[in-house]
């Protein structure tokens, strides 16, 4: 009797666990804010303030309302600059002119001073990219494919941005991407990229003070000491929230959305907020 009375307290505790990891554990927004210090950095820009969310995946628990409450908690922190590093829709999704309008509507009302950025995630060559690429066209992304930007604010003072494309799908080209930093690596620079572990590439080919990076959900199933039960490829090796590698600083958003199974655990969606400050005094 005690057997089975240990046996049905394990099930309904699995069950508990189960209902928490889909119906309150992917709901809600919480943001991770960070702050970064960089001599590169002109004094110019000091208090910087890039947005940086991911994975949205909209389709699978994310809805218009869900997608609203986001833009209001972007627009709320009053940005510089708002990058998008993904997998914009659910692969399950099928998407209809109606998506795409309600979509683009909710980005393009989210305001940044210096501009909005994207990239191409695996998932969204995996839908109907000229959809996706429409959506970032009319909410006023621009869309870094193998490409960069140099932000000149009234001082005229440089932060060069640019955007590989996705590693799995995609055709990545750091040499195009990174060509400007070849003579002007005094340029405080941002790249980014899907999937993380592709950092590894970047800077073999060049230095960049700050990669942003999502694709792991920093494992959307997470269990405490052990960690991520699992990361997709990609983000094998680089996977949880921030790294240092060498001189260049690797951040991961853990996304909003879900992807596969629609589970989180001890790993609520989020957005990361950083302030970019010119280095502290010694």
């Amino acid at each position: 009797m005690k057997k089975i009375k240990t046996i049905i307290i394990i099930l309904i505790s699995i069950i508990l666990i189960i209902i928490y990891a889909r119906f309150i554990a992917t709901s809600g927004l919480i943001t991770k804010e960070y702050t970064i210090y960089s001599d590169k950095l002109p004094y110019s820009y000091n208090g910087l303030k890039i947005v940086h969310f991911s994975d949205l995946h909209y389709g699978s628990v994310i809805t218009s309302k869900r997608l609203k409450q986001i833009v209001d908690e972007i627009n709320l922190i009053n940005p510089d600059i708002v990058i998008f590093t993904g997998d914009l829709l659910d692969k399950s999704l099928k998407t209809d002119d109606k998506i795409v309008e309600t979509i683009s509507k909710q980005l393009k009302s989210i305001s940044a001073k210096y501009g909005k950025y994207t990239i191409m995630g695996n998932h969204d060559y995996e839908e109907n990219k000229s959809k996706i690429e429409k959506i970032y066209k009319n909410s006023n992304f621009t869309l870094l494919n193998n490409q960069y930007d140099i932000i000149i604010n009234k001082e005229k003072d440089k932060i060069y941005l640019g955007g590989i494309d996705d590693t799995l799908l995609g055709n990545p080209d750091i040499k195009s991407t990174t060509s400007y930093l070849k003579e002007n690596n005094d340029t405080y620079s941002i790249i980014l990229v899907h999937e993380p572990d592709y950092s590894t590439n970047i800077l073999k080919e060049q230095e960049v003070d700050l990669i942003l990076s999502g694709h792991s959900h920093n494992g959307q199933v997470r269990i405490p000491i052990i960690g991520a039960l699992y990361t997709p490829n990609g983000a094998k090796k680089y996977y949880k929230n921030y790294y240092t590698i060498n001189n260049t600083k690797l951040y991961i958003s853990s996304g909003i959305g879900n992807t596969d199974l629609n589970l989180r655990l001890f790993n609520r969606p989020s957005i990361n907020f950083y302030r970019i400050n010119t280095k502290k005094d010694s």
